[in-house]
């Protein structure tokens, strides 16, 4: 069983892409978890992790130099009305699941965007009519656990492997939606006010 207290979560940064990209990969290659067909390029997705960066958290669990899983905010829209919604993700490396990482990782997304100002947190997650080799219903149970309700669905839009899948839109309100509510905080501004919010150990 993999020790949790020996695992310190942080802010990922570009140099982490390789790593980070390592995890994502077979995400993209044997599973319908994520709709792309094929795995960004180094460059690419250090640019993603980058454009999160200027706004949102994106952050890493790592043991040693070894990152295990990561997950990371981002726009729910542009339009400015949805300034106070967040779009949350999560992967973990295959040999971490089911040891309460996940809930780490989420828990800590969950508490930068409190201090953010952020109020509600939502997630996009396939979903199969029936489970099978590339898709499970895990990530919907997941996400219940940590307080996620379902909201909605659409229907046979993400075709994979063959198959049609499912995306479920889930939702947690995080915070008190008042009639004047303060503006949201970008996540580096935040972290030069609480430096602890890059690096800490939950």
């Amino acid at each position: 069983m993999m020790q949790n207290n020996d695992i310190n979560i942080r802010t990922a940064s570009v140099s982490d892409a390789q790593q980070i990209l390592d995890i994502y990969a077979p995400y993209v290659l044997n599973t319908a978890i994520t709709f792309e067909y094929e795995v960004p390029s180094l460059e690419a997705f250090r640019q993603r992790i980058q454009n999160t960066l200027t706004k949102y958290p994106y952050i890493a669990a790592v043991r040693g130099d070894d990152i295990l899983g990561y997950a990371y905010t981002g726009a729910f829209s542009g339009r400015a009305a949805y300034g106070w919604t967040a779009e949350v993700s999560i992967y973990l490396k295959e040999n971490v699941r089911g040891c309460g990482l996940g809930r780490r990782l989420y828990n800590t997304i969950e508490q930068i965007s409190t201090a953010q100002n952020i109020l509600n947190l939502t997630a996009k997650i396939a979903y199969p009519e029936a489970e099978d080799e590339y898709l499970t219903r895990n990530s919907v149970r997941f996400h219940h656990h940590m307080g996620y309700r379902e909201v909605g669905m659409f229907h046979n839009c993400g075709y994979k492997f063959g198959r049609w899948y499912h995306m479920v839109c889930m939702e947690k309100q995080i915070g008190a939606h008042v009639s004047a509510p303060p503006p949201v905080t970008a996540f580096p501004e935040l972290t030069a006010l609480c430096p602890d919010i890059s690096g800490r150990r939950t």
